[in-house]
């Protein structure tokens, strides 16, 4: 009872605080405060020792929820345990609500017969683990926990900066304290830490990701599969997980479990290591399949033998930036316009064109550098960038056939991703059969075992795995530009991927 009071005075007292922030600094320091059940599930997630000393790190500490939650796991699983915390905090307003928090933990530790000693570093901690002028972070920690802020780390900040300088790359605030976290940690020393999903695939996070998988051997994963259930106070849709590893380390099993949100119950399956972080992955994609369905698709889509550039084709994102080529679009196309292509333009698997939908839909080729951002006339096989939260699938592709829409040269927006051979169209079979394949219940579900957000990047497409191009004109042939129902789709495309998973097999 005692302990159950510590976590919910601690919510309170982030709440309180929460109500406190104005909303322009919350977002531009990226503050997102972790709620009590997720804070319990965090503090969870780490193997504590039975007695002697725990030194931790809580950096981005807000109002201290998440030490509290620690506090409450010590001393319910390893109460002999003596807990040194270190929680740095950027934002000197929270300060009274960190120390309140963290006193009210000390006391309920001494009263419980356990020993905490807490220290409040106020200041930047990018700048001072970088730099080493904090003195509190000069000695290796047992234990890593946080909820980092979520925000963009601008390519010439001095953050990123000093972080280039210690051999990673981080485009983010998250990936910035996960990697000062790592290399806080002793040799052995776990981490524990609450972050959206995003840096699990895509070319932003690959620096990150090597600096990562080089030094933490992944043991525990939780995934939170609503993007908005877990801070629901705070305005956040991201799929969020949680991730554990040791400092070092040999890679064995992963604990993957799953919830919708932190009240929910969570569903468990161990895998091997391997399953997760695929050896021989250039990209090094941190792959988490959540349940037998999910697992079995991911098998039979990475035993096929082709990638797009095994298949002679290409994928690349649309040229039109339309802010960049506002003299070239026209909302009114004339019959001297070509077509310029949106996500609003993809339907069922047409590309539908002109449509209203609030955007430019002609494109007027004035001058070489217009003429630069088209593509040819041919067949193309057009895939949404960024799939809305609504949409079934996350991999949305459709057909641009000229035969239907007009043997014309053709600009695409940013937005899209675009399969071409070198620049030209291809075969009307193949793109078709392409497109049934893209939008097929298998692939999205092996997709979302490594993307957790809406987009859906060119090389997340080129590390696809893809049937044999004669499969795909197979699958093509006869279908019309327009797809039947999922049910037909998958139905069309299970032969497929069991033909080459029974091949697997043997």
């Amino acid at each position: 009872m005692l302990l159950n009071e510590l976590t919910d005075r601690a919510e309170t007292q982030r709440t309180r605080a929460l109500a406190s922030l104005d909303p322009a600094r919350q977002a531009s320091l990226g503050q997102y405060f972790t709620p009590a059940r997720a804070a319990s599930l965090i503090a969870a997630m780490p193997q504590l020792p039975v007695g002697g000393r725990l030194r931790v790190l809580d950096p981005g500490a807000g109002s201290g929820s998440l030490t509290a939650a620690l506090v409450r796991q010590v001393l319910t699983q390893s109460p002999g345990l003596q807990l040194e915390v270190v929680a740095v905090e950027i934002d000197p307003s929270l300060a009274p609500s960190l120390e309140a928090t963290l006193d009210d933990a000390a006391r309920t530790a001494e009263a419980a017969g356990g020993s905490l000693v807490a220290k409040v570093v106020l200041g930047d901690f990018i700048d001072m683990a970088t730099s080493g002028s904090e003195p509190a972070l000069r000695t290796p920690f047992d234990l890593v926990v946080m909820n980092p802020p979520y925000g963009k780390l601008g390519s010439g900040s001095k953050g990123r900066v000093a972080l280039s300088a210690l051999g990673v790359d981080c485009p983010n605030l998250y990936a910035a304290f996960l990697a000062l976290g790592v290399q806080a940690l002793r040799p052995g020393g776990q981490l524990a830490a609450i972050t959206p999903r995003s840096f699990a695939n895509g070319p932003y996070f690959a620096s990150f990701r090597d600096f990562l998988l080089d030094r933490i051997t992944i043991k525990k994963i939780h995934l939170f599969d609503s993007r908005s259930s877990v801070f629901s106070d705070t305005g956040v849709l991201q799929e969020n997980v949680v991730i554990s590893g040791i400092r070092g380390g040999q890679p064995s099993e992963i604990t993957i479990s799953s919830s919708r949100g932190d009240a929910d119950d969570a569903v468990r399956r161990v895998v091997s290591y391997e399953d997760v972080v695929r050896p021989g992955d250039p990209e090094r994609f941190i792959r988490i399949a959540t349940g037998e369905d999910d697992a079995l698709s991911t098998q039979m889509i990475s035993s096929l033998p082709s990638t797009l550039k095994d298949l002679g084709l290409k994928v690349s994102t649309g040229k039109v930036v339309d802010f960049r080529s506002r003299p070239y679009l026209r909302e009114q196309p004339e019959a001297t316009d070509l077509p310029l292509i949106y996500p609003g333009n993809l339907r069922n698997g047409l590309i539908e064109w002109p449509r209203k939908i609030r955007k430019a839909q002609g494109f007027a080729a004035l001058d070489v550098a217009a003429q630069k951002l088209l593509l040819p006339s041919g067949c193309y096989v057009a895939i949404k960038r960024f799939s809305a939260k609504e949409e079934r699938r996350r991999i949305v592709a459709a057909v641009w056939d000229p035969a239907v829409n007009g043997p014309t040269s053709i600009a695409f927006e940013n937005h899209l991703n675009i399969i071409h051979a070198n620049g030209q169209g291809i075969d009307r079979q193949l793109a078709v059969g392409l497109s049934l394949w893209l939008n097929s219940s298998v692939v999205d579900r092996a997709f979302r075992t490594f993307s957790g957000h809406t987009q859906v990047n060119a090389t997340d497409l080129r590390s696809m795995r893809f049937p044999t191009i004669a499969e795909l004109n197979d699958l093509g042939h006869g279908q019309p530009l327009a797809l039947p129902d999922q049910e037909k789709i998958d139905a069309l495309v299970h032969p497929l991927v069991s033909t080459h998973a029974v091949e697997g097999l043997n």
